[in-house]
């Protein structure tokens, strides 16, 4: 089975990841979609973030009427903070019968050289990318490398910082998440 890994802190999970997952899921060659919540990014201040059971719950929430997307703790039990190569290496160790892809977005593709390991990523996985709007070029020998696939995917533009400062203001935002996403927000009462 080929699986795109998805990852993300999803804090909160929004309508602009399902969109891209459930596009990876209907429009790419990827058998299912494991959208891995990561407990603690290399690049992101953990203190804003949510408990790891609640943003899987979030998720959960998110993906239940979505048969090929599911949602992932693999992350949970990993040595922190989370290093891509690593969690690659540990899936590929307890699945081998599965080839793991990764999907990101054009955004994160610019960054890899700075990932730990990103040769062997690239070596060894194919990488499926989304566009994002930005300023900056993609290094073009990264965009012509055999396991990089530029996919004509949506362009969603929905942070979830500014989700979670439209919550803390009083916005309504809701819209922006799956329904059942924002009921669990609204009863825990996060990110008032």
């Amino acid at each position: 089975m080929k699986i795109g890994l998805y990852f993300g802190t999803f804090n909160p999970v929004h309508i602009g990841h399902l969109i891209i997952a459930n596009h990876f899921a209907e429009y790419s060659d990827l058998d299912k979609i494991w959208m891995v919540i990561t407990p603690h990014n290399p690049f992101k201040k953990k203190k804003t973030l949510l408990d790891n059971n609640h943003r899987y719950q979030l998720v959960l929430e998110a993906v239940e009427e979505y048969p090929k997307i599911e949602a992932s703790t693999i992350e949970f039990n990993l040595p922190q903070p989370n290093y891509t190569s690593n969690t690659l290496a540990h899936l590929q160790e307890k699945y081998p019968q599965h080839e793991f892809c990764l999907i990101m977005g054009e955004d994160n593709l610019r960054t890899l050289h700075k990932w730990k390991n990103y040769e062997v990523i690239l070596e060894r996985h194919e990488i499926y990318v989304y566009p994002r709007i930005g300023e900056q070029e993609t290094k073009p020998e990264l965009l012509a490398h055999p396991n990089v696939h530029v996919v004509d995917a949506p362009v969603v533009e929905i942070s979830s910082t500014a989700i979670r400062k439209a919550i803390k203001a009083g916005k309504n935002c809701r819209p922006l998440l799956p329904h059942s996403v924002w009921i669990y927000i609204d009863q825990m009462n996060f990110y008032r």
